[in-house]
């Protein structure tokens, strides 16, 4: 029996990984797994060593107030992958916590092979740090093909096999009136999949409805949530006292919410990239504490945080980042798509460009899966 040991650090993460785990489980059934996930690897049967939101921490400062903490969890994970004996080690994304875990795993268990899903953003940031991995990863699987140079520049073993979250196909038919009982256009919204971002955006999200509120009487809010979160979601909703508001946490049905959706608010993140896979016009939007930001604009080198925006080298998707990440201003650029169908139709049409270059020719998670079999034999 082969053993896999699959880490992640956060959701989206766990979304990512499950995808290519459920790949490998329909081409053999001659492995043993164990993880450290969320409710998708545990919708696989994959037991998680303990609750993900154990590690998902968010920003600098939190990372600096957490640190023992943080490091009592990186040696209680080391323990428990060594003790498990996984011929791979398996992490995807999350690389201040994995990858620091499996450069202590890979010091102490040398036979395991270590495969990461998801590069750190070199382009971004620290592109000096593509030296140290190749001290302890054996292989990189790669979202972007615009990341390989950096990689191939140090003789890094690293594969292009595209992301996951752009191969989704939405099964079956749903009717979301049923769900929603109403019959209204739904706006889609995603304030995140972390606590601290959910209490720093939540706020600004409502009111921003409470202005929609004044103009528009045809429209209906979903927040897209994770089942850990949706409670935090429903009190701050119902303090509102908002009625044109649901949440959804149900991973089966969000799909379909997204694809009826006629607009989407989201925070900066991955969940963009399924937004635009599903031909939905966009705004991202994010905020973080003053001493996180000035940090993070300290390192970065890029001028924009979208994925998207950054390939096209043009704000195709406007971001409304820290003190342009208001109320007023979120309700202006929605206003201005929703008053203008061809605004949208531009910005379907230049994602939808951008989009093929990140699409490969076999499905992601059948290249990833590939990938890790080589490595088991």
């Amino acid at each position: 029996m082969k053993k896999i040991f699959i880490l992640t650090g956060e959701p989206s993460g766990d979304k990512l990984a499950s995808k290519v785990i459920s790949q490998l489980m329909k081409t053999r059934s001659d492995i043993d797994y164990l993880c450290v996930g969320g409710e998708h690897l545990k919708s696989l049967k994959i037991k998680s060593i303990y609750n993900l939101e154990e590690v998902t921490y968010l920003g600098f400062t939190k990372v600096i107030l957490n640190i023992f903490k943080i490091k009592r969890k990186i040696n209680e994970t080391v323990k428990e992958i060594i003790k498990f004996k996984p011929d791979i080690l398996f992490s995807v994304d999350s690389p201040d916590f994995t990858l620091r875990v499996a450069k202590e795993v890979k010091k102490k268990y040398p036979s395991v092979k270590t495969i990461h899903f998801v590069a750190p953003q070199v382009w971004v940031w620290r592109e000096n740090r593509v030296k140290k991995l190749k001290l302890f990863l054996d292989h990189i699987l790669l979202l972007f093909s615009f990341e390989k140079k950096f990689f191939d520049k140090e003789n890094v073993s690293s594969e292009f096999v595209g992301h996951p979250l752009l191969e989704d196909k939405v099964n079956g038919k749903i009717d979301i009136n049923q769900i929603f009982k109403k019959n209204k256009a739904i706006i889609s919204v995603f304030a995140g999949s972390r606590l601290s971002e959910v209490k720093v955006l939540m706020p600004i999200l409502l009111d921003f409805i409470k202005l929609m509120n004044q103009k528009y009487s045809d429209l209906i809010y979903v927040f897209h949530t994770t089942k850990d979160l949706s409670n935090t979601l429903k009190g701050s909703i119902l303090s509102s006292e908002l009625k044109n508001c649901e949440i959804i946490a149900d991973e089966k049905i969000k799909n379909h919410v997204l694809r009826k959706s006629v607009f989407a608010v989201s925070k900066s993140g991955t969940v963009s990239l399924e937004i635009c896979n599903a031909k939905i016009p966009s705004i991202i939007i994010y905020k973080m504490g003053l001493l996180n930001f000035l940090i993070v604009k300290s390192l970065v080198k890029t001028k924009f945080a979208n994925i998207l925006n950054f390939a096209a080298n043009e704000e195709i998707i406007p971001e409304l980042l820290q003190s342009d990440c208001n109320s007023k201003n979120i309700f202006k650029v929605v206003d201005e798509f929703l008053e203008n169908p061809k605004k949208i139709k531009d910005q379907i049409r230049k994602v939808d460009l951008i989009l093929s270059k990140f699409k490969t020719t076999k499905s992601s998670s059948e290249l990833a899966c590939s990938s890790i079999n080589r490595f088991l034999t």
